[in-house]
């Protein structure tokens, strides 16, 4: 036990060693823990604490019939109350328990049919006593009559199971805030290579100016928010500027990109898992929820969370309590979520694909970041910071804009937002040379679909409106007659002359659902 630094390989190796003594029908460790199953806890109208409790951590036997499986952790007597029954009472007191010659009639027997099946004749219970504290109980039930001689050995023994319980718990603290360092570590050096750029939210337009508001306003608290709006809108901006002005600004913000992880991964990312849970877990390694404890979590892309995880994270949320994968113990969190998406979470929830509560628990505080082309007035002020930047970076002079250049920007449709713009300015700069800046920008008009339908009667204007509502439905026809494929030969963007990429943007735009065409 000595040289093992695994608590859960400790715990099994104190209970099959002892299952190898001579008469041993069953020995049992029972750990001090946080209550966690009182709503189906077979004493729970006997508990008069539902805080904490002792859980069944390790068990080993020899079952009379050979076959009934005595290692196992999730039975009836997995749970049991401080100071309730005879285990209980040894959890509370610290007082050891020695009772031999049991007839399986006593009153106090939960289990009297069991107690005579496996003829057990010797209950000896000794507490796990460390520096004065106990950790739990170590329990052995004996077809011998054990006397005071081999009590006292089982005290030594329990003595030692104490300390080396003790020592594992330890090593596994040292792991794990080891392996926390390390996670933070990564993060600050993350945090340090975005500061070198920019996170200034750029912009005074009256919908960005809302925003700001509504961030000002919730950053102080401490309620769950909802960022919504579409991809490259800056969401992880607004997140960042609540975490930093919010009481948790100290400590880290872990950002967690919810649509770049497996379906098979989401548990071990969100909650960590121990050394040997599965296939290629070398280490322990804790979870997003660990590293953001005391600090704020941001949840990007929520909506791809799968639904069968949901559940589980709605548990973090509630409860404020995570469980490694291969652990048994659970962990008290603090934190505070932050989530974003661009989808329309309350469609997905009509649609069964997001969980009803979930929406209501993350959505406390919700705010909307308006597309760049409902803000036209952000448009230069942004692409005069984004050319400012990408110039220092490239450790150029900040190239010239004409007024008919600015003018372009404005006039342009930014389907892609501040992440396009950002994008179009670097590549304007890479290749103004000491010039003028000039952007190289789809000319939408020349790929309108509504250009392919007959003009209007001489004398007949069609509003925006109606020049929208034409164009969307040149795009659901050709989605019906391409079947709804947009790449590639015979595909909706072939149909209507335009490239794949500015018909998808059209389609996001224009909210065409192709599951429906």
């Amino acid at each position: 036990m000595a040289r093992n630094r695994s608590l859960s390989e400790v715990l099994s190796e104190i209970v099959a060693g002892i299952a190898e003594c001579q008469n041993i029908v069953l020995a049992r460790i029972w750990l001090t823990d946080m209550g966690d199953l009182c709503e189906s806890c077979r004493f729970r109208t006997e508990c008069p604490d539902k805080t904490r409790c002792l859980h069944l951590v390790a068990s080993a036997g020899n079952p009379i019939d050979g076959k009934s499986d005595y290692s196992r952790l999730d039975g009836a007597f997995k749970r049991f109350p401080l100071g309730v029954r005879k285990i209980g009472h040894v959890g509370k007191t610290g007082e050891p328990l020695l009772m031999p010659g049991l007839q399986g009639e006593e009153k106090w027997i939960a289990e009297p049919d069991w107690i005579r099946e496996q003829d057990v004749n010797t209950i000896a219970a000794q507490p796990l006593v460390f520096h004065g504290e106990t950790l739990g109980v170590l329990a052995i039930f004996d077809t011998g009559i054990l006397g005071e001689p081999d009590f006292e050995w089982l005290r030594v023994f329990a003595d030692h199971a104490a300390v080396t319980i003790a020592n594992a718990r330890a090593f596994e603290e040292i792991e794990y805030l080891k392996a926390r360092l390390e996670e933070e570590n990564d993060y600050l050096r993350q945090e340090v290579s975005e500061a070198l750029g920019s996170n200034d939210i750029i912009g005074s337009s009256p919908g960005l100016t809302k925003v700001l508001q509504q961030t000002q306003l919730v950053a102080p608290t401490e309620a769950a928010a909802l960022v919504t709006g579409e991809s490259g809108t800056g969401k992880e901006l607004i997140a960042r500027a609540i975490h930093e002005n919010s009481p948790r600004k100290s400590r880290a913000l872990i950002k967690v990109n919810c649509g770049a992880i497996p379906d098979t991964l989401f548990e071990s990312e969100f909650f960590g898992h121990m050394k040997g849970a599965f296939t290629g877990a070398m280490k322990d390694k804790p979870g997003k929820f660990e590293l953001a404890d005391g600090g704020t979590i941001f949840l990007d892309e929520i909506g791809e969370i799968p639904l069968a995880m949901q559940s589980k994270l709605l548990r973090v949320l509630q409860e404020g309590e995570v469980e490694r994968i291969g652990d048994t113990r659970t962990r008290k969190v603090n934190v505070r979520i932050i989530a974003a998406t661009n989808r329309d979470l309350l469609k997905e929830v009509e649609a069964g694909r997001f969980r009803q509560d979930l929406f209501y628990r993350l959505s406390v505080f919700p705010i909307d970041i308006p597309p760049l082309r409902k803000r036209p007035e952000d448009i230069a002020p942004l692409a005069m910071h984004f050319i400012t930047q990408t110039a220092r970076r490239m450790n150029r002079p900040s190239p010239r804009v004409t007024q008919s250049t600015m003018k372009q920007l404005v006039a342009h449709d930014w389907p892609g937002n501040v992440r396009e713009l950002q994008n179009a300015v670097e590549r304007a700069v890479i290749l103004s040379q000491g010039g003028p800046v000039r952007f190289e920008l789809p000319e939408l008009q020349k790929t309108d679909p509504a250009a392919l339908r007959p003009a209007p009667a001489a004398g007949k204007f069609l509003t925006r409106d109606e020049l929208k509502q034409r164009e969307r439905e040149s795009i659901i026809a050709a989605l019906r007659e391409s079947g709804g494929k947009i790449f590639g030969n015979g595909g909706a963007a072939e149909l209507l002359a335009m490239k794949p990429t500015t018909l998808a943007s059209r389609i996001k735009k224009l909210g065409i659902d192709k599951s429906t065409v």
